[in-house]
């Protein structure tokens, strides 16, 4: 590991015409030679369901700017105006497609006062290429597969006894917690973040905008 790689490794330990016939004869039309049957329509799967109703629902704004349930993960996180630096950090990551493809899948966003609560000059040094492998799984960390609202979050608390375990496509785990009505992610390091606005409906899935950057084994 690089310098500059264990620089920021430190730091973040302590982020989808019809042809008429003459007047005079009507042609008699050939029967075609194959009709399918008729039968009824498949049933939507469930993230077929969840991309119907993202399409009409009535989104909570993040920044202050309309969350719609017609665009991708990505495009929403980037009309964000308090996403920025997470939009910045997924550009150039793997992850990326991810968030733009079909899904579904759950993201806890961190906001921009998030990420600034990092050490100085980790988020800089995480953007350096030479620390991509980093970046790409810090990002990574936080995306968990599948669509998960906040009340499934707290009914998976309950159903597990106060603590419940998401695993994430970074491959380390997340808790999930509850403080009163709060919903409280706890990375492998002990960090928490607490979701400041949950369910925010996109065409591939979820996103949670969190106030904590959490952090996978980077070691």
């Amino acid at each position: 590991m690089n310098t500059i790689t264990r620089s920021a490794t430190f730091g973040l330990a302590l982020v989808l015409a019809g042809c008429a016939a003459a007047p005079s004869r009507l042609a008699t039309p050939a029967a075609p030679a194959f009709i399918p049957p008729v039968t009824a329509p498949a049933p939507l799967n469930a993230a077929a369901s969840l991309a119907a109703a993202a399409a009409t629902v009535t989104n909570p704004r993040v920044g202050g700017a309309a969350m719609l349930g017609t665009r991708t993960i990505a495009d929403n996180c980037a009309a964000a105006p308090n996403l920025r630096t997470l939009t910045r950090a997924i550009a150039p990551t793997e992850t990326r497609a991810a968030l733009a493809a079909t899904g579904p899948i759950t993201v806890f966003a961190p906001t921009d006062q998030a990420f600034d609560r990092l050490a100085a000059n980790v988020v800089e040094q995480l953007m350096a290429p030479a620390n991509r492998a980093t970046l790409n799984r810090l990002v990574a960390y936080h995306v968990v597969p599948g669509a998960i609202t906040l009340d499934q979050l707290r009914a998976r608390v309950a159903a597990s006894g106060g603590a419940a375990r998401l695993t994430t496509v970074e491959g380390d785990p997340l808790t999930v917690t509850r403080d009163g009505e709060a919903v409280v992610l706890t990375d492998v390091n002990g960090n928490k973040s607490f979701v400041e606005t949950p369910d925010v409906q996109q065409t591939n899935g979820i996103v949670h905008v969190v106030n904590g950057v959490l952090v996978p084994r980077l070691g």
